[in-house]
């Protein structure tokens, strides 16, 4: 059998040499966190950002298919902890969730969701009264997306109600907020109303309502009534919709990264 040169090994030396060093300078700026530093952040959702909207199972489950664009994004810093049910948030040990357009809850998931938030959780909740995303299922077929948010009881408990102007023109726009500009298409409006509850939080309106900042107990909750952002057409620049998906998390989840 030939023997490699030494010519040969010795470029092979040097190419793995240069390699280690690529990786770890890479590393050592940050621009791919290791798993074991990103913060586990618990997912709710209706959408399709974890799994791929399709309906063939396998293809719905595929690993190597194309993510969602906010699956990619918040993956770069957060470890996705998908959950079905909200009585595994006090088990699981998570901090910090983010909920978007979920299914309606049942009284042990509101109560569960009331609980884990007073008690220091953070919540980023995207609650749409008229939800604009295509999807590829029929109205009434279960894997459709929840068109209509229905959380009425949670709301209310927290003091904050949820209304939806239907004279409104469909159509993408932005909102300007701060630095970034917040994707919307016939949005919500968030109203304070803490007479609906016995223990409401204390609770302030951005942006004419589109959100909602509540203080509860020793937790939070932000609350954004439209989830046009998650949508990923044509019309909204994708740096746009990232910055504002930056900017809801940094400012929902600042104290827990």
């Amino acid at each position: 059998m030939r023997l490699p040169s030494n010519k040969l090994v010795s470029g092979l030396i040097a190419l793995v040499a240069l390699a280690c060093v690529a990786v770890w300078w890479v590393s050592s700026s940050g621009k791919i966190p290791d798993e074991s530093d990103k913060a586990p952040l618990a997912l709710v959702t209706s959408l399709p950002v974890y799994w791929n909207e399709s309906p063939d199972i396998a293809a719905a489950l595929d690993a190597g298919a194309e993510p969602h664009w906010a699956r990619k994004a918040l993956e770069q810093r957060y470890r996705l902890q998908p959950l079905d049910t909200l009585d595994q948030l006090e088990a699981s040990g998570q901090h910090i969730l983010l909920m978007a357009q979920p299914r309606p809850l049942g009284a042990a998931d509101n109560v569960a969701l009331d609980e884990w938030v007073r008690g220091g959780g953070q919540v980023l909740l995207f609650a749409d009264p008229m939800l604009t995303d295509h999807s590829a299922f029929a109205l009434g077929d279960p894997r459709r997306p929840q068109d209509v948010a229905l959380l009425s009881p949670i709301l209310s408990r927290w003091g904050v109600a949820l209304y939806f102007d239907d004279s409104q023109l469909e159509g993408s726009a932005l909102v300007q907020w701060g630095d970034a500009q917040l994707p919307v298409n016939l949005p919500g409006t968030f109203a304070l109303e803490p007479q609906l509850s016995d223990a409401p939080g204390s609770c302030r309106l951005e942006l004419g309502g589109l959100i909602a900042q509540c203080t509860l107990g020793k937790g939070r909750a932000t609350l954004v009534a439209d989830a046009a952002l998650f949508e990923d057409g044509d019309e909204i620049p994708p740096d746009t919709r990232e910055a504002a998906l930056e900017k809801l998390l940094s400012g929902a989840f600042s104290a827990a990264r």
